[in-house]
């Protein structure tokens, strides 16, 4: 099973200044619909539709992670377009919806996250090590660590979704 390292950063504001000056280069625009199908206290498994914004191509991907914080288990594999059709319709619930950035700054990875149902941006780096994610010190730009802020992760972003009272 596959190791998933990464920490995880309130993002104040697009750092669109880094754009301009070519030291944030842009890769890649996806639009991202996340479902949960089931958790279970650390386990959960999740499908996803993704959108290319550029060419706009799609994917569908199920994920099945295990774990709490900065290091989880992690399997992903692509899944037809009717498979996932059929696990949405089964579950009926309200997908996270987000737009990913993913760039690159200073020679490392960055994807960007911006929200589409609540007012949150944030700014992940995955990692080979645990050595190297703890030892990683980020930016004046990335904001705040939430790495281990289970307020922040996206399956309880997802459960509030499926309670409009709040």
């Amino acid at each position: 099973m596959a190791l998933e390292i990464e920490r995880k950063f309130l993002l104040p504001e697009f750092p669109q200044q880094l754009v301009q000056e070519g030291k944030l280069s842009i890769h890649s625009r996806q639009r991202i619909e996340q479902t949960y199908l089931a958790m279970d206290g650390p386990q959960e498994l999740r499908v996803r539709k993704l959108e290319d914004l550029g060419s706009g191509e799609l994917h569908y991907t199920h994920t099945f992670k295990n774990g709490l914080g900065i290091s989880r288990e992690e399997i992903e594999y692509e899944i037809s377009q009717g498979l996932y059709e059929q696990m949405i319709r089964a579950v009926r619930a309200v997908p996270l919806i987000k737009e990913r950035i993913t760039g690159e700054w200073n020679g490392i990875t960055v994807e960007i996250d911006i929200y589409d149902q609540l007012k949150l941006s944030v700014v992940e780096v995955e990692f080979h090590s645990l050595e190297e994610a703890e030892s990683f010190a980020p930016p004046d730009w990335f904001g705040l660590d939430i790495s281990e802020e289970k307020k922040y992760s996206n399956k309880t972003v997802w459960k509030e979704l499926q309670n409009p009272a709040h």
